[in-house]
């Protein structure tokens, strides 16, 4: 790999209508690849958001009928470009649902997918309580593939406050780390950019992190603020909160001068186990 690599951020407020939605995703590729991006990252909850479970629960169905996965694969393939589609919501085994993210390349394969591990079950002092695994179930292995950007460490949203989950990606060579994610307003505001940048520089790699945005069909509202963030830390993108296309260059060289400095990852030992006093 020589030299960086142009990456497109797609920031957009997801509805209740899949096919709405697959037509924002279809428009966002070809303007993406326009502008000569080698990949666009979405944000998770793709294809639908819909937090009333009766309703939503008509639009999910398996991988292998979902309108918006066959709508992006048609899109990067007749374009040329890669995709991370953040996730959607699939009917999974068992009667229960996955929030599944993929990586699609550029002739339209699924070079990758990944269920998302840590299930948002919290009550925020806003009143808003989140039970997603009520109807999801977690998913059971990490994942990395290679990219045009280099090996990407696969995650969705709640994920990055276990940090576990990107030690486990980077030992596995990950130098990059895709973050799409719906995070609501009050946690946005208090911890999306702290953790974010932690968690590139906890392991000198750069962060992508496509986010949902504004009042959506089913009422919510989410924080936007979709990041690049670089192996050091700094920000290299913040797309505020309006919908949209952000643009990036990515250098994979950024990683080894970083990690160069800080070798924190070759430092990396087991953890003993811990002894009360």
């Amino acid at each position: 790999m020589s030299g960086p690599v142009r990456a497109a951020i797609l920031q957009m407020t997801s509805g209740i209508d899949p096919l709405a939605n697959a037509s924002t995703l279809v428009d966002a590729i070809t303007a993406a690849a326009g502008e000569g991006a080698a990949m666009l990252f979405t944000p998770e909850m793709s294809g639908l958001l819909d937090r009333d479970r009766q309703r939503g629960a008509a639009s999910i169905v398996a991988q292998d009928d979902d309108p918006v996965l066959a709508a992006v694969r048609e899109a990067a393939a007749r374009h040329g470009i890669w995709v991370q589609l953040g996730s959607l919501a699939l009917r999974g085994d068992g009667g229960r649902f996955v929030n599944r993210g993929f990586v699609i390349d550029a002739d339209g394969a699924i070079r990758a997918s990944y269920d998302k591990l840590h299930l948002f079950d919290v009550d925020l002092p806003t009143g808003e309580r989140w039970r997603e695994s009520d109807a999801y179930a977690p998913g059971e292995r990490a994942v990395v593939v290679d990219t045009p950007l280099g090996p990407l460490g696969l995650s969705i949203c709640y994920d990055i406050r276990f940090p576990d989950l990107y030690r486990a990606l980077t030992d596995a060579g990950a130098t990059l780390l895709a973050v799409p994610a719906a995070f609501t307003r009050p946690t946005g505001a208090a911890h999306w950019h702290t953790l974010l940048r932690a968690r590139a520089i906890e392991a000198g790699v750069h962060v992508i992190a496509a986010a949902q945005t504004g009042t959506h069909a089913d009422g919510r509202t989410t924080y936007g603020h979709s990041l690049a963030i670089d192996p050091w830390g700094e920000i290299l993108l913040d797309m505020g909160e309006p919908v949209g296309l952000g643009f990036v260059e990515i250098d994979p060289a950024r990683v080894a001068d970083v990690r160069s400095r800080v070798p924190a990852i070759a430092h990396r030992r087991p953890i003993p186990p811990v002894t009360s006093a």
